[in-house]
């Protein structure tokens, strides 16, 4: 939360520079336009402008145009260093994390040997952390501290110390300690510091609506200490209650708090209006007791803000009623007129509204950008964060729209609205939808050299899912030049280990035979021996094992001899027929033809007999015709010829003869 608070202020500062930029050019315009006679204007030069800490850096920051085929600054600049895979990419981050979260334990168990202080003014972030203990002697001002810096362990431990001293704790400290005790539910929230475990982590966490409120923990226990809870005590017990899903009780603490005559704050309304999903069964229901809501809400003189707007359009993007969205238009209307401004969340409802699977095709996607783009954004709803995935996700399934995915794209690298992504959950959703999209809309040529050879792999790595994608347009357009440049790709990002994958690739080269490409064959060969030691040399104790087939093998056989390979065809005939146990299936006749053909051509008779051997073990009906023309291309001895009539038969040795 304190990160994103931050993101806000600085995105505020960028505005109000933007503003004061725009107001300079309008002074200097209404100049230029004013005539001799009139009263000129004076300008007055400000003797200071408050500028912050980090102002230069920015300044400097904004001079260089940014290159998205540079891996992160987190990461050492060094080819061999920087990962590429999703997962190297996240346990390099976990590790750096983990070095730093070892420092501030170092730190926090030695605090005798970091009391120096230097830095002038001293930065508080550098001292290690106050230790509490049983037997701290602590303050009020202890407890405000622990309250200030979001401590809720010391906190709690704090507060238990004052009230077995019998301190007495003034009403407003109270208020402040439920109010943290109910926002992150009695326990410790990971310090704002760990950046990498946050944008990790909340990937996993997951958005499901399921009760995690902790009963009869310390924010209860603070809350029925109060003698005479006041409105705002009733407000932050219920806000922290329907924040973790303990819908029950929140509402007959509500109710609670409405007998007594207590008028609580608009958020607890939001909180409410918002669990009305949960609290009532069918959509009529619903929508009455948000209407009910919202008229105690104007009996109590409650001004509306834009949380009340977001948890009305997140109701109603539940309701599958055909009126939910004309009661969505009204509401924006509604709430215009008291100048609340929807929000991107609020905009991702709205989309979630119109935009249902089964339902009509609805194209407000179009009026919402041209409302929004080329504007900067500053989350002012936690779910602002959810708008860019579910815009792409309506381009790519609604609409199949490459265009108008490409308008939301551009607003998402629009000045800082790229902090609105969310966590590396949400940014690798983003990115899968606006690949296959793009993948399939655009010629595979204008896809890999302005989304692909841009983004990968350092803004993004493309899932299994996205690859099979891209090989089906290659297969579609016959676009193999691409095809080793995707499979290098793929051994980076550790995606060649599902069977189907392979065989597609091999299909793919196969299929499409580069006649007048030399280049182009040698490296399909490479691609074909990188297969053929990937399957063979697997490690037997490992689950899910690619099943390695005859038709596979056959496949990179072929592979080889067109690129003039034969002594690494016949190594690979000869684990085939060695190896039959291991192998499940045979090759194709025509990749054991090809192979007849190839010995022949290296006028090798023995080795085109055993080959004839094994098409035959096998069952193939065309073995006749091919001993046949091993016959009447080569010259073959007596030897030969008797290892050919136990093959085929005398006959066809005497026909050929004759």
């Amino acid at each position: 939360m304190n990160i994103q608070l931050l993101q806000c202020a600085r995105m505020n500062y960028s505005s109000s520079r933007i503003s004061h930029k725009t107001i300079s050019i309008s002074l200097i315009w209404r100049r230029m336009n004013c005539t001799v006679g009139s009263t000129t204007e004076e300008i007055v030069i400000p003797q200071k402008i408050p500028r912050g800490p980090t102002d230069i850096l920015r300044a400097l920051e904004s001079t260089i145009v940014k290159d998205p085929t540079a891996a992160h600054y987190k990461f050492h600049d060094d080819p061999y260093l920087i990962p590429n895979s999703n997962l190297g990419k996240r346990s390099l981050s976990m590790a750096q994390e983990a070095g730093r979260k070892a420092a501030h334990w170092v730190r926090k168990e030695n605090v005798d040997l970091f009391q120096h202080k230097e830095a002038e003014p001293f930065i508080n972030m550098f001292a290690p952390p106050k230790v509490y203990k049983e037997d701290s002697i602590v303050s009020i001002d202890d407890l405000k501290e622990c309250i200030e810096k979001v401590n809720v362990d010391d906190s709690i431990l704090v507060y238990k110390l004052l009230k077995g001293k019998s301190v007495e704790i003034e009403l407003e400290v109270m208020q402040s300690m439920l109010e943290l005790l109910c926002f992150y539910n009695s326990q410790d929230s990971l310090p704002e510091e760990f950046i990498e475990e946050r944008w990790f982590r909340q990937s996993a966490k997951g958005e499901r609506q399921r009760k995690t409120w902790k009963d009869g923990a310390f924010a209860e226990e603070i809350f029925i200490s109060i003698k005479e809870p006041n409105a705002e005590a009733y407000s932050a017990i219920i806000q922290g209650m329907g924040k973790y899903y303990q819908i029950d009780r929140a509402t007959q603490l509500f109710e609670e708090a409405k007998q007594k005559g207590l008028t609580l704050n608009v958020n607890t309304y939001n909180t409410l209006i918002e669990a009305g999903n949960l609290l009532k069964e069918n959509y009529d229901m619903r929508w009455s007791y948000i209407v009910q809501l919202l008229n105690e809400m104007n009996d109590k003189k409650l001004k509306p803000n834009l949380g009340t707007l977001n948890a009305l359009l997140y109701c109603l993007s539940s309701m599958g009623s055909k009126v939910s969205k004309d009661y969505a238009l009204k509401s924006l209307s509604e709430f215009r007129k008291f100048g609340i401004e929807p929000s991107l969340a609020s905009w991702s409802f709205i989309l979630q509204i119109y935009c249902k699977e089964r339902g009509p095709t609805s194209t407000i996607l179009f009026d919402i950008m041209n409302e929004i783009e080329n504007k900067e954004h500053m989350i002012r709803d936690i779910r602002d964060v959810n708008f860019f995935v579910t815009a792409m996700n309506i381009c790519r399934y609604h609409l199949n729209d490459v265009s108008l995915a490409k308008r939301v794209d551009k607003l998402l690298h629009y000045g800082n609205n790229y902090n609105l992504i969310g966590d590396s959950f949400r940014e690798s959703l983003y990115y899968r939808h606006f690949f296959i999209l793009s993948v399939n809309s655009e010629p595979i040529q204008e896809f890999m050299q302005n989304v692909y050879d841009k983004l990968v792999p350092h803004i993004y790595t493309p899932e299994l899912s996205v690859i099979e994608e891209i090989l089906k347009s290659i297969e579609i357009s016959g676009a193999i030049e691409f095809l080793p440049k995707l499979w290098s790709d793929m051994i980076i990002f550790d995606l060649c280990r599902k069977e189907s994958i392979l065989n597609f690739v091999i299909d793919i080269m196969i299929s499409n035979e580069p006649k007048n490409d030399p280049d182009l064959v040698e490296k399909f060969a490479n691609i074909g021996a990188d297969i053929y030691e990937k399957v063979m040399n697997q490690n037997e104790m490992k689950t899910n094992l690619i099943t390695v087939t005859g038709d596979m093998l056959g496949n990179i056989m072929v592979l080889f001899l067109r690129n003039k390979s034969f002594d690494k065809a016949w190594d690979l005939f000869i684990t085939l027929d060695k190896q039959q146990q291991k192998v499940l299936g045979v090759p194709r006749f025509e990749s054991l033809s090809a192979l007849i053909d190839a010995c022949i051509e290296e006028k090798v008779p023995s080795k085109a007999i055993l080959c004839l051997a094994y098409a035959a073990d096998v069952g193939y009906e065309n073995v006749d015709e091919l001993a046949k023309e091993l016959q009447s291309k080569l010259t073959l001895d007596e030897t030969h010829l008797q290892k050919l009539s136990k093959i085929v038969g005398q006959h066809v040795i005497i026909e050929t003869n004759e």
